[in-house]
């Protein structure tokens, strides 16, 4: 007698079948996502996603590429050549924030000691030269910005090797992304635009309600899925190389892509 293998109808929880019933229209979803390739410096593909979803991008095309130019500047520590880019956006960017101002020529003045602690026989004359001309004068209007000079210039002090953590912070790229971070937000706002995608609020807010539900210990699948097709063929063929690696890949490419 052929045996036959009964198909487990996978059970639907309450969860799961709420959120199928909250309808979302694609419009609703395609300005989403426009605006956090906008948002983010996407230029490339927030023209190739306008004409694919048929609508048109609220900011300029070039505005985007100016502040992906001047971001990219930042993360190549480039930081003259960007303070003059937002110069030319508008100079009152960085006269109406003093302390993204001074976080920016704080910026200048590490990428001015790098090479020094490089080389032993570095010549640190332009990294003092310009300290004591341009962060020296600012730093007494701020207690803050006198802590932030006289702990940059601690890097000359100390060899790269024994740099404690708050120093050798300084030198972590992560410096520059944060920089940059804090000029895009304030470009945003010259321009009149958000300053932060809602599809970053959406996720930190998605993130914020599973982990309080997990904590009620409220009846929740054990993964919730983002509703992406990408995770089902990512799961399928154990893979993850979908929309991540693209991001990488555009990162520090100014031409031919989108962001950094």
């Amino acid at each position: 007698m052929a045996s036959t293998t009964a198909t487990a109808t996978p059970v639907r929880q309450p969860f799961e079948r709420r959120v199928e019933e909250v309808k979302v229209s694609k419009r609703e979803i395609n300005g989403v996502v426009m605006e956090y390739l906008v948002h983010e410096g996407f230029p490339s593909s927030a023209k190739q996603f306008a004409i694919e979803a048929g609508m048109e991008p609220k900011e300029d095309i070039e505005s985007i590429r100016v502040r992906v130019e001047i971001r990219t500047a930042i993360y190549q520590g480039d930081i003259q050549n960007a303070i003059t880019k937002i110069n030319e956006v508008g100079y009152q960017i960085l006269d109406q924030n003093p302390s993204l101002h001074f976080a920016l020529l704080r910026l200048q003045l590490v990428e001015l000691i790098r090479p020094c602690m490089a080389s032993p026989n570095g010549d640190i004359a332009p990294a003092l030269t310009f300290a004591q001309t341009v962060l020296a004068p600012r730093a007494p209007s701020n207690p803050e910005f006198l802590e932030d000079l006289e702990q940059t210039m601690a890097l000359l002090i100390f060899p790269p090797e024994d740099l404690a953590r708050p120093l050798a912070g300084l030198l972590d790229p992560e410096l520059r992304k944060s920089v940059a971070e804090r000029v895009n937000t304030a470009l945003l706002k010259n321009e009149g635009a958000r300053r932060e995608a809602r599809l970053r609020k959406l996720f930190a807010l998605r993130a914020w309600v599973e982990k309080r539900l997990r904590e009620a210990k409220k009846d929740l699948p054990d993964k919730l899925s983002l509703g992406l097709d990408l995770e089902e063929e990512e799961e399928q063929d154990g893979t993850t190389n979908g929309a991540h690696d693209v991001e990488m890949q555009d990162n520090g490419h100014l031409e031919g892509e989108d962001t950094l």
